[in-house]
């Protein structure tokens, strides 16, 4: 399913944070990288995407269905938003707090295909061992995991992470997004995933989006957005964009002299 985003204005009463963001059309099974430094307004541009927030201006494009209007909760079948400060049921495991994210869009009566889709998304996350653990006897990169299971389960056409990989160590960032990839491309969703560390951004997502202060400054190709100078401009750091011996991508940051 394509996402089309037109002229995005939005904040929080007067405060406007999103200035006019546009994005050109993004196609089904692509992977964005939303980069920018803390307090770019990648958060807002989520919230306004999942329908919490309403925008003063612009559009949203669904498969070129306009959707900007739509009640969050019809919103809700089409957009999946996993935000930055996540939670799950303590009282329930794995398995039921992944089935309860399922249930919320797809009414509440339980068939055996819901219990097979829970099944087949914690085993493709790698979680499949967690399934009867208690959430809250999880660690906090547990749970962050099982808040993307919780995500991606809907089959959604749009999926928003935001900071996906924030509490998680360097086997699991790996391993998370390595399975976002995979599940992406079965299922053809566009996945859109606020990202700080810019060399997994380079490294699994196909293009990339920089956010600077509630303005679009690039939007291509992560060769091309990463060797430009505002990447430098808008982190405050030096840096030189280098190939690592198997032709990776590789972002070296250092703070200017």
């Amino acid at each position: 399913m394509t996402l089309g985003i037109e002229g995005l204005k939005a904040g929080y009463g007067k405060r406007e944070i999103l200035h006019g963001v546009s994005v050109r059309q993004i196609e089904p099974g692509t992977f964005v990288g939303l980069i920018g430094p803390n307090a770019s307004g990648k958060s807002t541009l989520f919230k306004t995407l999942a329908g919490l927030i309403t925008p003063t201006a612009g559009r949203i494009h669904i498969k070129e269905q306009d959707v900007t209007d739509q009640r969050r909760r019809d919103r809700a079948q089409r957009v999946a938003y996993m935000p930055q400060a996540f939670g799950c049921n303590a009282l329930l495991t794995v398995f039921e707090s992944v089935l309860l994210a399922l249930k919320q869009t797809t009414g509440w009566r339980v068939q055996s295909e819901d219990l097979d889709r829970v099944s087949d998304t914690l085993n493709a996350l790698g979680l499949g061992h967690l399934s009867n653990r208690g959430v809250s006897d999880l660690s906090g990169g547990q749970a962050q995991m099982v808040a993307v299971a919780q995500t991606i389960v809907r089959t959604p056409d749009v999926i928003l992470l935001d900071e996906p990989t924030s509490a998680l160590d360097l086997h699991h960032q790996l391993s998370i997004l390595t399975s976002i990839r995979a599940e992406m491309q079965r299922k053809k969703p566009v996945v859109m995933a606020a990202l700080h560390d810019l060399n997994l951004a380079a490294k699994f997502c196909d293009r990339l989006v920089l956010l600077r202060s509630g303005d679009i400054l690039a939007d291509g190709a992560p060769e091309d957005i990463l060797a430009l100078p505002e990447i430098g401009q808008t982190y405050r750091v030096e840096t030189d964009l280098e190939h690592t011996k198997r032709g990776a991508l590789f972002v070296d940051a250092r703070l200017p002299a």
